[in-house]
Protein backbone atom coordinates (compact mmCIF):
# COMPACT_ATOMS: atom_id res chain seq x y z
CA UNK A 1 0.00 0.00 0.00
CA UNK A 2 1.83 3.38 -1.00
CA UNK A 3 2.14 6.22 1.15
CA UNK A 4 0.36 8.49 -0.94
CA UNK A 5 -2.91 6.06 -0.32
CA UNK A 6 -2.45 5.76 3.14
CA UNK A 7 -1.56 9.72 3.37
CA UNK A 8 -4.64 10.38 1.77
CA UNK A 9 -6.93 8.20 3.35
CA UNK A 10 -5.64 9.87 7.05
CA UNK A 11 -5.99 13.23 5.77
CA UNK A 12 -9.78 12.90 5.56
CA UNK A 13 -10.26 10.97 8.96
CA UNK A 14 -8.81 13.60 10.96
CA UNK A 15 -12.74 14.50 11.45
CA UNK A 16 -14.96 12.45 13.82
CA UNK A 17 -16.72 10.22 11.43
CA UNK A 18 -19.83 7.95 11.15
CA UNK A 19 -20.10 4.63 10.89
CA UNK A 20 -20.03 4.67 6.87
CA UNK A 21 -17.16 6.95 6.92
CA UNK A 22 -15.04 5.38 9.12
CA UNK A 23 -15.53 1.88 7.31
CA UNK A 24 -14.53 3.18 4.48
CA UNK A 25 -11.40 4.89 5.65
CA UNK A 26 -10.60 2.04 7.68
CA UNK A 27 -10.19 -0.04 4.88
CA UNK A 28 -8.83 2.65 2.77
CA UNK A 29 -6.06 3.62 5.04
CA UNK A 30 -5.03 -0.20 6.15
CA UNK A 31 -5.61 -3.05 4.45
CA UNK A 32 -8.79 -4.12 2.94
CA UNK A 33 -11.54 -5.27 6.46
CA UNK A 34 -15.22 -5.78 6.72
CA UNK A 35 -16.30 -4.00 9.91
CA UNK A 36 -19.32 -4.70 11.97
CA UNK A 37 -20.81 -2.58 14.74
CA UNK A 38 -24.06 -3.19 16.89
CA UNK A 39 -24.93 0.31 16.86
CA UNK A 40 -24.06 1.95 14.01
CA UNK A 41 -26.44 4.73 13.95
CA UNK A 42 -24.83 6.36 16.52
CA UNK A 43 -21.65 5.36 15.83
CA UNK A 44 -18.12 7.51 16.01
CA UNK A 45 -14.92 7.10 15.19
CA UNK A 46 -11.69 8.86 14.70
CA UNK A 47 -8.61 7.70 12.98
CA UNK A 48 -5.12 9.91 12.28
CA UNK A 49 -1.51 8.95 11.97
CA UNK A 50 1.85 9.48 10.25
CA UNK A 51 4.88 7.42 9.31
CA UNK A 52 7.28 7.53 6.68
CA UNK A 53 7.24 5.57 3.83
CA UNK A 54 6.16 1.96 3.88
CA UNK A 55 6.21 2.27 7.98
CA UNK A 56 2.78 3.53 9.01
CA UNK A 57 1.75 4.89 12.63
CA UNK A 58 -2.01 5.16 13.43
CA UNK A 59 -3.60 6.51 15.79
CA UNK A 60 -7.37 4.85 16.32
CA UNK A 61 -10.31 6.09 18.59
CA UNK A 62 -13.66 4.18 17.90
CA UNK A 63 -16.87 2.96 19.51
CA UNK A 64 -17.85 -0.54 19.67
CA UNK A 65 -16.67 -2.53 16.95
CA UNK A 66 -15.50 -5.78 15.24
CA UNK A 67 -12.97 -5.96 11.74
CA UNK A 68 -12.36 -8.94 10.13
CA UNK A 69 -10.10 -9.74 7.53
CA UNK A 70 -11.04 -12.78 5.69
CA UNK A 71 -9.47 -14.96 3.20
CA UNK A 72 -11.45 -13.32 0.53
CA UNK A 73 -10.07 -9.82 1.23
CA UNK A 74 -6.71 -11.74 1.52
CA UNK A 75 -7.13 -12.83 -2.07
CA UNK A 76 -7.74 -9.32 -3.84
CA UNK A 77 -4.81 -7.47 -1.84
CA UNK A 78 -1.09 -8.33 -2.17
CA UNK A 79 -0.10 -6.26 0.80
CA UNK A 80 2.06 -8.27 3.17
CA UNK A 81 2.14 -6.32 6.38
CA UNK A 82 2.53 -7.27 10.10
CA UNK A 83 0.05 -4.60 12.03
CA UNK A 84 1.96 -4.07 15.95
CA UNK A 85 -1.10 -2.71 17.93
CA UNK A 86 -1.19 -1.20 21.62
CA UNK A 87 -4.37 -0.86 23.66
CA UNK A 88 -4.13 2.51 24.81
CA UNK A 89 -7.88 2.86 26.14
CA UNK A 90 -10.49 -0.09 26.68
CA UNK A 91 -10.29 -3.80 25.71
CA UNK A 92 -10.39 -6.23 23.16
CA UNK A 93 -10.36 -9.14 21.69
CA UNK A 94 -7.91 -10.47 18.75
CA UNK A 95 -8.23 -13.35 16.87
CA UNK A 96 -5.34 -15.47 14.35
CA UNK A 97 -4.05 -18.78 13.91
CA UNK A 98 -6.60 -20.17 15.96
CA UNK A 99 -5.82 -18.19 19.21
CA UNK A 100 -8.29 -15.73 20.75
CA UNK A 101 -6.35 -13.07 23.43
CA UNK A 102 -8.09 -10.51 25.46
CA UNK A 103 -6.34 -7.19 25.45
CA UNK A 104 -6.61 -4.51 27.85
CA UNK A 105 -5.02 -0.82 28.13
CA UNK A 106 -1.02 -1.42 28.34
CA UNK A 107 -1.49 -4.95 26.32
CA UNK A 108 0.27 -5.17 22.97
CA UNK A 109 -0.51 -7.47 20.17
CA UNK A 110 1.04 -8.26 16.66
CA UNK A 111 -1.08 -10.14 13.53
CA UNK A 112 -0.30 -10.84 9.92
CA UNK A 113 -2.44 -9.29 7.25
CA UNK A 114 -1.65 -11.78 4.55
CA UNK A 115 -3.66 -14.19 7.25
CA UNK A 116 -6.78 -14.00 8.57
CA UNK A 117 -7.39 -12.14 11.52
CA UNK A 118 -10.72 -10.88 13.38
CA UNK A 119 -10.75 -7.82 16.61
CA UNK A 120 -13.88 -7.55 18.63
CA UNK A 121 -14.31 -4.28 20.85
CA UNK A 122 -17.26 -4.25 22.93
CA UNK A 123 -16.91 -0.49 24.14
CA UNK A 124 -15.28 2.54 22.92
CA UNK A 125 -11.24 1.89 22.29
CA UNK A 126 -8.48 3.69 22.09
CA UNK A 127 -5.04 2.48 20.29
CA UNK A 128 -1.98 2.73 18.29
CA UNK A 129 -0.90 0.45 15.24
CA UNK A 130 2.39 0.42 13.45
CA UNK A 131 2.10 -1.22 10.30
CA UNK A 132 5.32 -2.42 8.12
CA UNK A 133 6.39 -4.90 5.78
CA UNK A 134 7.07 -8.13 6.81
CA UNK A 135 10.75 -8.43 5.29
CA UNK A 136 11.79 -5.20 7.75
CA UNK A 137 11.29 -8.13 10.91
CA UNK A 138 14.35 -10.50 10.52
CA UNK A 139 12.65 -13.60 12.23
CA UNK A 140 11.60 -16.65 10.38
CA UNK A 141 7.57 -16.56 9.14
CA UNK A 142 6.76 -19.44 11.47
CA UNK A 143 9.08 -17.62 14.88
CA UNK A 144 6.51 -14.84 14.13
CA UNK A 145 3.14 -17.09 13.37
CA UNK A 146 3.62 -18.34 16.79
CA UNK A 147 3.62 -15.04 18.41
CA UNK A 148 0.61 -13.60 16.44
CA UNK A 149 -2.78 -13.16 18.79
CA UNK A 150 -0.41 -13.55 22.16
CA UNK A 151 -0.40 -10.73 24.52
CA UNK A 152 2.96 -8.47 25.14
CA UNK A 153 2.57 -7.11 28.14
CA UNK A 154 3.82 -3.77 28.44
CA UNK A 155 4.89 -3.45 32.09
CA UNK A 156 7.75 -5.88 32.15
CA UNK A 157 10.93 -6.63 29.74
CA UNK A 158 11.33 -5.24 26.65
CA UNK A 159 7.62 -4.62 26.48
CA UNK A 160 8.32 -1.88 29.53
CA UNK A 161 10.86 0.42 26.70
CA UNK A 162 8.26 -0.37 23.72
CA UNK A 163 4.94 0.78 25.28
CA UNK A 164 6.10 4.42 26.08
CA UNK A 165 7.60 4.62 22.60
CA UNK A 166 4.54 3.68 21.10
CA UNK A 167 2.69 5.61 22.87
CA UNK A 168 4.33 9.10 22.51
CA UNK A 169 4.86 8.09 19.27
CA UNK A 170 1.20 7.38 18.43
CA UNK A 171 0.27 10.97 20.14
CA UNK A 172 3.13 12.79 18.08
CA UNK A 173 2.26 10.74 14.58
CA UNK A 174 0.01 13.22 12.67
CA UNK A 175 2.56 16.03 13.80
CA UNK A 176 5.72 14.28 12.56
CA UNK A 177 7.27 14.65 8.74
CA UNK A 178 10.40 13.85 6.80
CA UNK A 179 13.54 12.49 7.95
CA UNK A 180 12.19 12.88 11.56
CA UNK A 181 9.25 10.74 11.15
CA UNK A 182 11.51 8.18 8.86
CA UNK A 183 13.94 8.04 11.90
CA UNK A 184 11.32 7.60 14.49
CA UNK A 185 9.43 4.87 12.21
CA UNK A 186 12.07 2.93 11.99
CA UNK A 187 12.94 3.04 15.57
CA UNK A 188 9.45 1.55 16.81
CA UNK A 189 10.03 -1.07 13.70
CA UNK A 190 13.49 -2.13 15.49
CA UNK A 191 11.58 -1.86 19.15
CA UNK A 192 8.74 -3.98 18.04
CA UNK A 193 11.57 -6.66 16.11
CA UNK A 194 13.37 -6.55 19.35
CA UNK A 195 10.17 -7.74 21.66
CA UNK A 196 9.59 -10.22 19.17
CA UNK A 197 12.88 -11.90 19.54
CA UNK A 198 12.81 -11.64 23.16
CA UNK A 199 9.46 -14.08 22.64
CA UNK A 200 10.75 -16.04 19.90
CA UNK A 201 13.69 -17.13 22.01
CA UNK A 202 11.64 -17.94 25.36
CA UNK A 203 9.23 -19.76 22.80
CA UNK A 204 11.89 -21.94 20.73
CA UNK A 205 15.26 -23.16 20.97
CA UNK A 206 18.39 -20.94 18.89
CA UNK A 207 18.65 -23.04 16.44
CA UNK A 208 22.49 -22.91 14.20
CA UNK A 209 20.92 -21.72 10.81
CA UNK A 210 19.78 -18.72 12.77
CA UNK A 211 23.25 -17.33 13.54
CA UNK A 212 23.99 -17.64 9.70
CA UNK A 213 20.89 -15.75 8.71
CA UNK A 214 21.97 -13.23 11.25
CA UNK A 215 25.33 -12.90 9.22
CA UNK A 216 24.11 -13.29 6.50
CA UNK A 217 21.68 -10.32 6.83
CA UNK A 218 24.78 -7.79 8.16
CA UNK A 219 26.71 -8.87 5.19
CA UNK A 220 24.09 -7.97 2.87
CA UNK A 221 23.65 -4.54 4.70
CA UNK A 222 27.70 -4.06 4.54
CA UNK A 223 27.69 -4.90 1.02
CA UNK A 224 24.15 -3.17 -0.84
CA UNK A 225 26.56 -0.34 -2.68
CA UNK A 226 28.06 -3.63 -4.60
CA UNK A 227 25.58 -4.13 -8.03
CA UNK A 228 26.57 -7.80 -7.99
CA UNK A 229 25.19 -8.54 -4.89
CA UNK A 230 23.60 -11.56 -5.62
CA UNK A 231 22.87 -15.29 -4.12
CA UNK A 232 26.44 -16.95 -5.48
CA UNK A 233 28.33 -14.16 -4.00
CA UNK A 234 26.81 -14.07 -0.55
CA UNK A 235 26.36 -17.78 -0.56
CA UNK A 236 30.49 -18.17 -1.29
CA UNK A 237 31.25 -15.69 1.22
CA UNK A 238 29.46 -17.77 4.25
CA UNK A 239 30.64 -21.24 2.67
CA UNK A 240 27.15 -22.59 1.99
CA UNK A 241 25.72 -23.35 -1.40
CA UNK A 242 23.17 -21.21 -2.85
CA UNK A 243 20.59 -23.82 -2.29
CA UNK A 244 20.73 -23.38 1.37
CA UNK A 245 20.93 -20.08 1.28
CA UNK A 246 17.40 -19.91 -0.45
CA UNK A 247 16.46 -22.34 2.27
CA UNK A 248 17.27 -19.61 4.86
CA UNK A 249 15.58 -16.96 3.29
CA UNK A 250 12.12 -19.47 2.44
CA UNK A 251 11.69 -19.84 6.17
CA UNK A 252 11.53 -15.68 6.13
CA UNK A 253 9.04 -15.99 3.48
CA UNK A 254 11.02 -14.28 1.42
CA UNK A 255 14.18 -14.94 -1.48
CA UNK A 256 17.63 -13.27 -1.59
CA UNK A 257 17.13 -11.21 -4.31
CA UNK A 258 13.46 -9.78 -2.87
CA UNK A 259 15.54 -8.90 0.37
CA UNK A 260 18.51 -7.25 -1.13
CA UNK A 261 15.85 -4.80 -3.20
CA UNK A 262 13.70 -4.27 0.26
CA UNK A 263 17.03 -3.29 1.96
CA UNK A 264 18.65 -1.29 -0.80
CA UNK A 265 14.88 0.64 -1.12
CA UNK A 266 14.91 1.35 2.29
CA UNK A 267 18.46 2.85 2.78
CA UNK A 268 17.78 4.81 -0.38
CA UNK A 269 14.44 6.10 1.42
CA UNK A 270 16.69 7.07 4.43
CA UNK A 271 18.95 9.01 2.66
CA UNK A 272 16.27 10.51 -0.13
CA UNK A 273 14.61 12.42 3.09
CA UNK A 274 17.89 12.93 5.17
CA UNK A 275 19.47 16.72 4.94
CA UNK A 276 22.52 14.92 5.47
CA UNK A 277 22.63 13.36 1.55
CA UNK A 278 20.32 16.99 0.38
CA UNK A 279 23.52 17.68 -1.94
CA UNK A 280 23.41 14.45 -3.38
CA UNK A 281 21.45 13.93 -6.34
CA UNK A 282 18.39 10.71 -6.97
CA UNK A 283 21.16 8.87 -9.04
CA UNK A 284 24.11 9.69 -7.15
CA UNK A 285 22.25 8.08 -4.37
CA UNK A 286 20.51 5.14 -6.31
CA UNK A 287 23.95 4.01 -7.51
CA UNK A 288 25.73 4.24 -4.04
CA UNK A 289 22.93 2.04 -3.10
CA UNK A 290 23.51 -0.63 -6.24
CA UNK A 291 21.01 0.46 -8.49
CA UNK A 292 22.44 0.57 -11.77
CA UNK A 293 20.00 2.13 -13.72
CA UNK A 294 18.23 5.71 -12.52
CA UNK A 295 15.24 4.61 -14.69
CA UNK A 296 14.72 1.23 -13.23
CA UNK A 297 15.22 2.50 -9.35
CA UNK A 298 12.37 5.30 -9.97
CA UNK A 299 10.54 3.08 -11.40
CA UNK A 300 10.82 0.23 -8.51
CA UNK A 301 10.92 2.85 -6.21
CA UNK A 302 7.64 4.44 -7.02
CA UNK A 303 6.34 0.62 -7.05
CA UNK A 304 7.19 0.18 -3.56
CA UNK A 305 6.06 3.91 -2.00
CA UNK A 306 3.46 5.01 -4.59
CA UNK A 307 6.00 8.32 -5.07
CA UNK A 308 8.93 9.31 -6.83
CA UNK A 309 11.83 9.36 -5.43
CA UNK A 310 12.54 13.01 -6.38
CA UNK A 311 9.19 14.20 -4.24
CA UNK A 312 11.26 12.66 -1.02
CA UNK A 313 14.14 15.75 -1.42
CA UNK A 314 14.35 17.79 1.52
CA UNK A 315 14.22 20.98 -0.94
CA UNK A 316 11.10 20.04 -1.87
CA UNK A 317 9.88 20.46 1.65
Amino acid sequence: MSETVIGDAVQQGRETLDFSAYRALVSQSVVPLELFSNTPDTFRGHLEGGGSGDIHILHIRADQHAVNRSHALISRDSSKYYKFSLVLEGNGLIIQEGRETPLGAGDMAIYDTDRPYSLVFDETVRMGIVMFPKELIELPVEAVMDLTARRFSGDEGIGAIVKPYLTELVAQSDNLDGHVARRLARSAVDLVGTLLEEHASARRPARGHDATTRRVLDYIDDNLCSPDLGPAQIAAAHYISVRHLHSLFSEHGTSVSTMIRTRRLERAYDELVSPTYADRSVSAIAMANGFVDPAHFSRTFRSRYGIPPSALRPSQK
